[in-house]
């Protein structure tokens, strides 16, 4: 059978199902290793079992969590033979530096990485991955602490760096870290998470490449002289002003929007486990949204996966 037909009929399964089929013969594992079936490889439905701790990492994930990612990213890995190139993980999920070496050794090409939590992953572990990605063009990234030195390192390994998705905090460190070393930067989102305004005045006025910008549903902070932040409902006119030279410009701060609802329950930082398991992959950036689950690792992966 010709090897197009083979990839059209393969592109129909899922990863379990795709791992004994590659080992069927050289032609098959040919088939099931095409670019057509791996660019995207969604982990969305995998989430480590994990309670919080008090101590460094302060996570603690459960053993079986550990061993059963180990074990799918060996076979996705082995099958795809390098060819994904957008890599997508729940925000939940709680990988180690060795998981996340694994993937960017036989991963190379990512282009677009949606980050898992990284309470885990170390600093050295970061950068040593996005060394590797040298192609990547686009991140989505939790909320992190002190996040300058991943821009940095983006800016100095990834030259075609073009999008930038952050969950959590921003404020005026992360507006000057980016305009310092992605200057170039074309698209924002800061959707759902704590945006000062110093920030986003500084972001406007720095960002000369900057086309799209997100923050809807962001709560919004001003933060006066005495270091006391204040909720803001409605932006002023020079920011408005300012942002309206962008070719797109989201903005919500309705008291009617649920999202809108959401973020004010939870004071700015958005507790995503409360709600629908799909509303942390929403954005009004269309090239942000993540759509629907993938096909590769679906809900029949999610339970032949469990480890005992």
């Amino acid at each position: 059978m010709d090897t197009d037909v083979l990839v059209k009929i393969f592109k129909e399964l899922n990863l379990v199902e795709l791992s004994p089929v590659s080992q069927v013969c050289r032609l098959w594992r040919l088939a099931c290793s095409d670019p057509l079936i791996w660019g995207t490889l969604d982990f969305g439905l995998l989430k480590s079992n994990f309670i919080q701790t008090r101590a460094s990492p302060y996570i603690w994930v459960d053993d079986r969590s550990d061993r059963r990612l180990a074990r799918i990213l060996r076979v996705a890995m082995a099958i795809s033979c390098g060819n994904v190139n957008c890599m997508i993980f729940h925000y939940n999920l709680y990988m180690k530096d060795e998981h996340l070496h694994f993937i960017s050794e036989r991963s190379p090409h990512l282009k677009r990485l949606v980050m898992p939590a990284w309470n885990r992953i170390t600093r050295v572990g970061i950068c040593h991955a996005i060394q590797r990605w040298q192609e990547l063009e686009s991140l989505t990234m939790p909320t992190i602490g002190h996040p300058p030195y991943i821009m940095e390192e983006i800016g100095r390994s990834c030259k075609n760096f073009t999008e930038l998705k952050v969950m959590g905090s921003f404020d005026l460190q992360f507006a000057s870290a980016i305009s310092q070393f992605l200057p170039k930067l074309k698209v924002l989102s800061l959707r759902c998470s704590k945006v000062t305004l110093d920030a986003l005045q500084y972001l406007l006025h720095s960002m000369e490449y900057l086309e799209v910008l997100n923050i809807s549903h962001s709560l919004l902070l001003v933060i006066a002289a005495n270091g006391r932040k204040q909720v803001v409902h409605e932006l002023d006119g020079q920011i408005l002003e300012r942002a309206s030279r962008l070719r797109e410009f989201h903005y919500c701060q309705s008291r009617t929007c649920i999202a809108c609802q959401r973020m004010v329950v939870d004071e700015g930082i958005m507790r995503w486990y409360r709600y629908e398991d799909w509303f942390w992959r929403r954005d009004e950036v269309r090239s942000l949204d993540l759509q629907d689950y993938g096909k590769l690792f679906d809900a029949g992966c999610e339970r032949l996966t469990s480890v005992e």
